[in-house]
């Protein structure tokens, strides 16, 4: 027997899924130095957090503006999208992970929380970004 539960289940895995699916190919974008990716899956509403900023980012045309100062600036010699959790709700997902990337031999070690909207074209996006330092060093 098909419950509601069960095919909700079903449907929130596929989400779930498809997400971390369209992440990992925004970041295989972004460490080769094309941030085109990510700006494909954001919403025209997007809101952005960076610790390199002093303040948010509001809207698709600030964050284009940010990320086409840095095309062709960004390339690592190798990453990983660690621990990827997505928590979904009806028409919302939060997805939650790690990324470790590798430069020169040097770490870099990140928190990322991204929180996706489905539009009413069925497509999910990008609403919401917060980028933080792992561990940053105290001064």
């Amino acid at each position: 027997m098909v419950t509601f539960s069960t095919v909700f289940a079903q449907e929130s895995e596929a989400a779930a899924n498809k997400i971390i699916v369209m992440e990992k190919s925004a970041l295989a974008r972004w460490c080769n130095g094309d941030p085109s990716g990510f700006l494909e899956i954001s919403a025209d509403d997007v809101v952005y957090f960076d610790p390199f900023l002093e303040k948010r980012l509001d809207g698709h045309e600030e964050l284009t503006k940010l990320y086409e100062s840095l095309r062709g600036k960004i390339f690592t010699d190798q990453y990983e999208m660690v621990n990827p959790k997505v928590q979904l709700s009806k028409e919302m997902a939060v997805l939650t992970f790690n990324f470790n990337s590798r430069v020169n031999d040097i770490e870099y070690k990140w928190n990322c929380t991204e929180v996706y909207r489905l539009e009413a074209d069925g497509n999910w996006k990008i609403i919401q970004t917060h980028w933080s330092i792992t561990k940053p060093e105290l001064k």
